[in-house]
């Protein structure tokens, strides 16, 4: 048996603001959608990402719902060019992301650059196109 990923769940503060900005601000097409918990299908070849409620995620899972910082965990996306790089980067800072490293041409040849969305989980963005 192989350990395959079929769903990243994230703990959101406030589900409502996350939906937006994964749905409307970086186009993720919704597959489940709750009180508590909303799925988006991320296309062929991408598990589903799925939002829960902090609280409940927590209480889900028996753990604290207290904790900050990072979390030891980045998401990634590799597009074809860095248009579609700055075109992300854009794209989640309109939907209430913030830019945590702006993107840049990178020592080894490739071109990225990191956001976070509402809730601080990070994601980076990276081309090895020149």
């Amino acid at each position: 048996m192989s350990l395959q990923v079929s769903s990243i769940m994230l703990g959101v503060k406030d589900l409502a603001r996350a939906k937006k900005f994964y749905a409307e601000g970086l186009g993720c097409k919704i597959d489940k959608d709750t009180r508590n918990f909303v799925s988006f299908n991320l296309g062929e070849g991408s598990p589903q990402l799925a939002l829960y409620e902090w609280e409940a995620a927590a209480q889900d899972a028996g753990v604290s719902p207290e904790g900050s910082g990072f979390r030891g965990a980045s998401f990634h996306f590799n597009p074809d060019s860095r248009e579609v790089v700055d075109e992300m980067m854009r794209n989640a800072v309109a939907a209430g992301g913030s830019v945590v490293k702006e993107a840049a041409p990178a020592q080894w040849g490739g071109y990225f650059g990191y956001f976070s969305d509402p809730d601080g989980y990070l994601w980076k963005v990276t081309t090895y196109a020149s």
